[in-house]
């Protein structure tokens, strides 16, 4: 059968949206249709109103950053490697997007900043790292919509705070949509919306239970 069925959604520019489901349920084939990976077999797909299959596709997936929880470093400098996301890209918005990403922690840890080398796959960072690289790759294409499949799933509760934090200060930046089972990524979301048996259903934001801070001074 369809893998989704009667799917409603509607995410609001700067909106952060989590999907959560079981694995298998859809979530991948849901995020995947907004790049044209997949074309659905009814209904439609439209950003800022556009049906995506009127777009051309090199510039519907200009618009579109994508961080999986496989990434994809190359044994070359963190720079380079960021830059791959955009060639062009001038040295300022290579150094704004790691910026953005969270990635300045790093570069300011490691022997030559920018210049060191990452290893092969990557191997010389850790996997938080190596997903907030992947990140500033994304964001240097300047895109509207940010996915993030699965993108913490293999991290610490170390690289996942960096990777949260990167988060939080892209929100209302860009569109965001994270699939994760984590709930302290869930946590960050305007919105959660779960996938079972080929439908969508909203889920009643938890931030508004979380404790509010307190003002004022306490003696």
């Amino acid at each position: 059968g369809p893998a989704l069925k009667g799917v409603n959604l509607t995410v609001e520019a700067g909106e952060v949206v989590a999907l959560v489901g079981q694995n298998g349920c859809g979530k991948s084939t849901l995020v995947n249709l907004l790049p044209r990976l997949y074309d659905p077999q009814g209904g439609e797909i439209r950003i800022d109103g556009i049906p995506v299959h009127e777009a051309n596709l090199k510039d519907l997936r200009a618009q579109i950053g994508i961080v999986t929880q496989e990434t994809i470093l190359f044994d070359d400098s963190i720079y380079e490697n960021i830059l791959y996301g955009m060639p062009t890209a001038t040295r300022t918005e290579v150094e704004e997007a790691a910026r953005r990403a969270y990635v300045m922690p790093i570069v300011e840890t490691v022997p030559h900043g920018f210049e060191t080398r990452v290893g092969e796959k990557g191997k010389e960072l850790s996997g938080g790292q190596r997903q907030r690289i992947a990140m500033a790759r994304a964001i240097l294409r300047d895109p509207s919509i940010l996915i993030l499949d699965e993108a913490n799933a293999q991290l610490d509760q170390q690289a996942e705070k960096g990777l949260i934090d990167a988060l939080q200060r892209l929100k209302g930046l860009l569109t965001v949509v994270i699939i994760s089972h984590r709930p302290s990524m869930l946590a960050v979301a305007d919105l959660q919306y779960e996938l079972s048996g080929g439908r969508l259903h909203r889920i009643v934001e938890t931030n508004r239970f979380m404790p509010q801070p307190r003002t004022g001074t306490q003696a």
